[in-house]
């Protein structure tokens, strides 16, 4: 199963990511210019945290293995697919956010306005999700682990610097 995967080197905390996800999956219109007059106001289910660097570090839901949020939710809103994806039931969520509190990256957000949680689904049922298809860098990869693990993929290293990012490319053959 793919999973996404950040090269933290290569962020520069543009945030593209979290427009792409906000417009694509809680915007009506769909558009920059009309979503920034929606009310409530599009949410992104990705969140770029600042590192005191140049960059930044994308934060979504890691689809944990022993995912503490499956157990620290009263109504069972949060399941996991037969994938491995830690998937949410909007409809049972009552948004008490146990979920947002026991996450160790900080992934649930509460969605204030209808008093339910948002958190990352990596796009179910498209064919990639919209932040690593937004990210202009290439910090946010898409990628299956055992395609990693046994040297399929190797990640380039290093800071960007000008407009590096532009023309190079993340992935390349080992």
């Amino acid at each position: 199963m793919k999973s996404i995967f950040v090269n933290s080197e290569r962020c520069v905390a543009c945030k593209s990511c979290e427009i792409a996800c906000a417009l694509n999956r809680s915007s009506l219109n769909k558009r920059l210019p009309e979503a920034i007059y929606e009310t409530p106001s599009p949410l992104s289910r990705v969140r770029v945290e600042d590192t005191g660097t140049d960059g930044g570090f994308p934060v979504q839901c890691r689809h944990c293995a022993d995912a503490p949020c499956l157990d620290a939710c009263p109504a069972k809103a949060l399941y996991r697919d037969p994938g491995g994806l830690v998937l949410l039931r909007d409809e049972r969520c009552i948004g008490c956010w146990m979920c947002v509190m026991v996450c160790p990256f900080g992934a649930p957000q509460p969605f204030r306005h209808f008093r339910k949680m948002i958190k990352c689904d990596q796009c179910t049922g498209m064919d990639a999700p919209f932040c690593v298809e937004s990210c202009p860098t290439h910090a946010l990869l898409f990628l299956d682990p055992e395609e990693i693990a046994r040297g399929a993929v190797k990640l380039q290293t290093g800071r960007l610097t000008g407009l590096d990012f532009v023309a190079a490319k993340t992935l390349c053959a080992p």
